[in-house]
């Protein structure tokens, strides 16, 4: 299910066009809200995860309301195979404006029973997963000069907890990539304006609310970083 359908509502959208959102992660969970989220505003979505049967099944979902979807199974830890789908999904939607990394792995069990081979598994999808969607979605907004990037941070990046070793892991890690981020695109703005975000569910759908607004398409690369009272406090 790889056909891009007109789009009725343009809500979400810079100038006239709708906003091309890309999502990882996109076929179950987070991601998968995240998806119908944006749809809902009108954006045109493409999503990226590894399982093509969850893919198809959101794409469907967001057809059946008229709207605009485009699938790009890929493995978030393989690098060349994210820049492949984004590739896809600019050529087929157009250039992208926001881009939401939700793809994680976990091991749910005691540190001692985890192998070697289960801990890299969750950190490559999970910390260098969203790496790789970052470095991809900087590669695509840079020429334009706008647009933002969400990471689907957790609670456990700030309060770790037993028999989540990995997870808690490779959260703390984006949180920090993520902060080391916000220097050089902050430096950027001198000349051209830049931000970085990193936002905690479930405050999610807030911040992709505010990601989706219309906005001018001078607007610049967006990487802002937010945490969840801040998502409370500009939504009431």
């Amino acid at each position: 299910m790889n056909t891009a359908t007109p789009q009725k509502d343009n809500n979400s959208s810079i100038g006239s066009s709708p906003l091309t959102v890309v999502v990882t992660g996109a076929s179950a969970g987070v991601g998968r809200a995240v998806v119908r989220e944006f749809a809902a505003t009108g954006a045109r979505v493409g999503l990226i995860a590894r399982g093509r049967a969850g893919l198809e099944a959101g794409a469907e979902e967001i057809e059946k309301s008229d709207g605009t979807a485009f699938i790009a199974p890929a493995d978030v830890s393989d690098y060349d195979a994210v820049d492949r789908a984004a590739n896809m999904i600019e050529e087929r939607l157009g250039p992208i404006d926001i881009w939401v990394n939700g793809a994680f792995a976990t091991i749910f069990a005691p540190f001692r029973e985890i192998t070697p081979e289960e801990f890299r598994r969750a950190t490559e999808v999970t910390y260098l997963g969203a790496v790789h969607g970052t470095m991809v979605a900087l590669k695509h907004m840079r020429p334009h000069d706008r647009g933002t990037i969400i990471q689907i941070g957790s609670a456990l990046s700030k309060r770790s907890i037993p028999l989540q070793s990995a997870y808690c892991g490779a959260k703390h890690g984006i949180d920090g990539f993520t902060e080391s981020l916000r220097t050089p695109t902050m430096e950027h703005r001198a000349s051209s304006p830049t931000r970085p975000t990193t936002t905690v569910p479930p405050c999610g759908c807030a911040a992709m609310r505010e990601a989706s607004a219309p906005r001018q398409r001078q607007a610049p690369l967006r990487s802002s970083r937010s945490r969840a009272h801040d998502c409370a406090r500009r939504n009431r």
